[in-house]
């Protein structure tokens, strides 16, 4: 009857579940992939352990849910009418969310975890990874039907041109990504 309840036989709260996410995005950022324990995460969330036990088997699974909660919420391209207003925009969104949130350094971490678990690197891949592709096309599927684009384009290599650039410069180069950078990167690649 509405009643919210807290991690007991009845379900998990929503309250309950985004402090454990939560706490695991900070906890992260603290500590590192390492040292983040489900202990610390239930500690700061003010919940039981065998409590996140029940929701999640591992630290691995709360980093993805909290990862693909935090991604679906930043990185879904707004429409502004434009294909390159609707790419500046989403570029030099990808840029701050991969670099200065802590929803970046949980994907960081998983990216750097998933080259030595490679059960972690397909969930990432086909789960999140997948979802942020489709996200990603957006700008351009919605160009295709303003008619900026042609019917027949195809789309997956022009997202992999653009946002590709984005994550070879977080995750291997480490140079910076701002926000002349990203607009540099469309301006070059439009028409």
């Amino acid at each position: 009857m509405g009643t919210d309840h807290h991690g007991n036989r009845y379900g998990r709260s929503e309250r309950a579940r985004e402090s454990v996410l939560e706490a695991a995005d900070d906890l992260l950022v603290e500590h590192g992939f390492a040292g983040l324990t489900v202990e610390k995460i239930a500690a700061r969330a003010g919940v039981a352990k065998q409590t996140i036990y029940r929701w999640w088997p591992s630290k691995v699974d709360i980093l993805l849910e909290a990862f693909g909660d935090d991604q679906a919420k930043a990185l879904t391209p707004a429409d502004h009418g434009s294909l390159a207003v609707d790419l500046r925009e989403h570029l030099a969104a990808v840029a701050d969310f991969l670099t200065t949130s802590d929803a970046g350094a949980v994907y960081r971490a998983l990216i750097g975890q998933a080259q030595h678990d490679p059960v972690l690197g397909t969930r990432l891949r086909d789960g999140h990874l997948a979802a942020q592709h489709a996200r990603d096309r957006l700008p351009f599927e919605r160009a295709v039907a303003r008619q900026e684009l042609p019917a027949d384009t195809d789309i997956d290599p022009l997202v992999e041109r653009l946002i590709g650039v984005v994550h070879y410069r977080v995750l291997v180069t480490g140079e910076p990504v701002s926000r002349d950078f990203t607009d540099a990167l469309v301006d070059a690649f439009l028409p």
